[in-house]
């Protein structure tokens, strides 16, 4: 059994967790850099860099005193090295690297999206694993083959934007708050979501690859009118908004889950794991148990708490990393791709 401080910065938010033996969470802080990055519509990367240096060694250090622990109870370190932002990246691997050295402990680097598709095993006794690991985000849309922790094989991909991007492209065109996935999902609950029939990309019968952007911009032409960008939203009722909100809504979620279906029936497995941020959408969880449900498959989802990106994640599969271990050293970069 190990302790493994874990450190996320790959994105927006700044975040440490204390995780024991990878599964037990003693402590998992989050700083979110929503309010900073709203006012622009989407994430600028120099002001998340320079958040993550402000807020970097106060979140690791609640995260221990949060833990109860000290430097001394720590078995090694584990830090988001790729993928992400550069600079946001260069940030968590520059501190976990200073840390490793002034604290002699082993330094372990984690994969962001593979951390994604364990969250779903956090502070539960069973384990989801062989599984389909769906993984949604504002970043990524990939379905994976999990057959353990150490053999984690992508099934498909998206080839434009991720469901999560799409969420956020359609915020805007309906001039609703970002992040806008969590306002889409709200205003979906009013809203008549048969009432527009957008397209569902599903791309060849046997894909599982993932296309949003022809969705995003059949959104933009139903709000504007066919080839306009401007003029139409004034135009809609609150009623008529909700109504898109919900059918855009409806659409991401039946290709998701179709799709993840598909890559049940190719691998022959029974089990399907959901995480990334776009994990808490209500309607996408609530779809995915009910097609799990009809077909007798097993499902597990990220906790809420465990969806947006996180140090205890990164501490859970660097747990593992530092049990077989694959360890890094002081030469360790950032890779964002």
């Amino acid at each position: 059994m190990a302790t493994i401080l874990g450190i996320e910065t790959s994105c927006d938010e700044t975040s440490a967790a204390v995780v024991v033996d990878g599964r037990t969470v003693r402590s998992n802080v989050i700083a979110s850099q929503v309010d900073l990055h709203a006012k622009y519509g989407g994430v600028v990367p120099e002001i998340a860099s320079r958040a993550h240096i402000e807020r970097l060694d106060s979140v690791i250090a609640e995260a221990l005193d949060k833990a109860n622990c000290s430097r001394d109870d720590i078995d090694a370190i584990a830090v988001t090295s790729r993928p992400g932002l550069v600079g946001s990246l260069l940030i968590g691997v520059t501190g976990a690297k200073t840390l490793a050295w002034a604290w002699n402990k082993p330094l372990v680097a984690v994969d962001h999206v593979r951390a994604h598709v364990v969250s779903p095993a956090i502070d539960i006794e069973e384990t989801p694993w062989p599984c389909v690991g769906l993984v949604v985000s504002g970043g990524h849309t990939s379905l994976y083959r999990v057959t353990d922790l150490e053999t984690i094989d992508l099934l498909g991909q998206t080839t434009d934007d991720a469901a999560g991007e799409a969420f956020d492209k359609v915020a805007t065109i309906l001039e609703l708050p970002y992040p806008g996935g969590p306002h889409i999902d709200r205003l979906a609950k009013t809203g008549d979501a048969s009432r527009v029939r957008f397209p569902r990309t599903m791309l060849s019968p046997d894909s599982l690859d993932f296309s949003f952007s022809g969705l995003k911009t059949a959104v933009l032409y139903h709000v504007h009118g066919p080839g306009k960008t401007s003029g139409g939203l004034e135009k809609l009722t609150e009623q008529e908004i909700a109504d898109i909100a919900a059918s855009f809504q409806a659409a991401v979620v039946d290709v998701l889950v179709r799709k993840t279906m598909r890559a049940l029936d190719a691998t022959g497995l029974d089990s399907v794991a959901l995480s990334g941020g776009v994990a808490a959408n209500s309607g996408l969880r609530a779809g995915l148990q009910e097609a799990c449900d009809k077909r007798g498959a097993r499902f597990y989802a990220a906790p809420m708490s465990y969806c947006m990106d996180n140090g205890a994640m990164i501490a859970a599969l660097g747990h593992d990393e530092f049990m077989q271990n694959r360890l890094a050293d002081l030469t360790l970069d950032a890779a964002p791709r």
